[in-house]
């Protein structure tokens, strides 16, 4: 594989397929995955629309798709475009071509060898279609990139929100971008989280990653775990609530796979040694609010009425962020002390402690010791303008949970 996976939001990730399909054809073959709903399609027909022409867009999910000859046709279709000029093809949803990864290994090699101006564009739903099969077979021949689930900022710019509005948006409706217009109509919009998103995230992309025996124990796996959210739970805890018991290995492997789902991260332990970093709890990440919230019985959380739910979902949203922005993201806990996030990545090294209810110095002991031990990292507090004053009182850096939502730890 060519460098490393990159999480991107939709524009960026527009900005680096232009600038790749720019460069001389053919080039690598790009592959973009990404969660449902969160606009891969749209990207692509984006990137048609640009083109014109030049571009030819083949879903690998419409009917005729499994019609003898499609693949062939598109392929011959799209070399005739080139012979006029540099062409683009844009495969939707690769990974239900039948044998896509040989296949489209061949087209590429012979592309190289007979030096056609065709650039191949390629989405797939999860990180595991798109990237298990590839990596040896497409190994140097691919470039891959995730589009991530939306910030508050991309809210922001395509529904013409505030920052109060989109951050509070994202913590109790999450950011599901075809989902989001319904949320003032609950029932309508948690039965589409439901049925459009985590059944089909659920019932086919992660039962696509890896043979999973134990598809009801996989669900009861997701349902616990989303409903945790910031929690640090460990494997026998979690085990021990199921209604289909099931060894810590298959849960420990059910929790792999709904990250590689982009549902729910389990974030490992900072500063542990190897084999004692697997062996410590995980702390559980719902990936996008919305799926929380629409498979909570009650809803999102009313601020007033449920200071410590909300305050959990808004960690959960912060934390999740950090983590679709690319970031690495691990806690630390040595009893009684706890650090909510540690973060590495473009933002730069920081600890992170949130807070939206009152507190005062002692509460952030954890944070303080932290950074005395690892002094590399900066401190920092998530909260509300109140708790930011006070925690410049005391000499630590401080945003507010909505500048965090928008613009990530970097604006602090």
């Amino acid at each position: 594989m060519i460098g490393d996976e990159t999480r991107l939001d939709y524009s960026s990730c527009l900005a680096r397929l232009f600038e790749r399909i720019g460069e001389p054809a053919p080039g690598r073959v790009q592959l973009l995955a990404g969660p449902r709903q969160v606009g891969k399609t749209t990207l692509l027909l984006e990137l048609q629309e640009r083109l014109g022409d030049a571009a030819l867009y083949a879903a690998g999910d419409e009917p005729a798709a499994a019609l003898p000859g499609f693949w062939e046709q598109k392929w011959r279709e799209a070399e005739s475009r080139a012979e006029r000029g540099k062409a683009v093809l844009l495969l939707d949803e690769v990974q239900h071509f039948p044998d896509w990864v040989p296949r489209l290994k061949g087209e590429w090699d012979r592309l190289k060898r007979r030096r056609v101006r065709l650039h191949v564009v390629a989405t797939g739903s999860s990180a595991l279609h798109v990237g298990a099969g590839s990596k040896e077979s497409l190994a140097g021949r691919f470039e891959k990139t995730t589009l991530a689930h939306w910030s508050a900022s991309a809210l922001m710019s395509a529904f013409r929100l505030g920052a109060e509005s989109a951050a509070a948006a994202v913590v109790q409706f999450g950011s599901y971008p075809g989902a989001f217009p319904l949320r003032k109509n609950p029932a309508r919009w948690r039965a589409y989280v439901r049925e459009a998103i985590a059944e089909a995230a659920i019932g086919r992309d992660v039962l696509a990653l890896s043979t999973v025996r134990r598809p009801a124990l996989l669900r009861q796996v997701f349902a616990l775990a989303v409903g945790m959210p910031a929690q640090i739970v460990s494997l026998q805890k979690l085990q021990g609530q199921l209604h289909d018991k099931g060894a810590l290995d298959t849960v420990s492997q059910y929790l792999g796979l709904l990250e590689e789902a982009f549902l729910v991260a389990g974030l490992e332990k900072f500063g542990a040694k190897a084999v004692r970093r697997r062996a410590a709890p995980p702390k559980l990440v719902t990936l996008n609010n919305a799926l929380i919230s629409a498979l909570h019985p009650d809803g999102p959380p009313d601020r007033k009425v449920e200071p410590a739910r909300f305050g959990a979902w808004v960690e959960n949203a912060c934390l999740a962020h950090a983590w679709n922005a690319g970031q690495a993201v691990s806690y630390w806990r040595e009893e009684p002390l706890e650090v909510d996030a540690v973060i590495d990545g473009s933002w730069g090294p920081w600890a992170v402690e949130v807070k939206t209810g009152r507190f005062d110095s002692t509460d952030l002991r954890g944070l303080v010791e932290f950074c005395r031990r690892h002094p590399r990292y900066r401190p920092l507090v998530v909260t509300d303008s109140e708790g930011e004053r006070l925690a410049n009182r005391v000499g630590i850096d401080a945003t507010t949970w909505t500048r965090f939502l928008v613009s990530g730890a970097g604006s602090a």
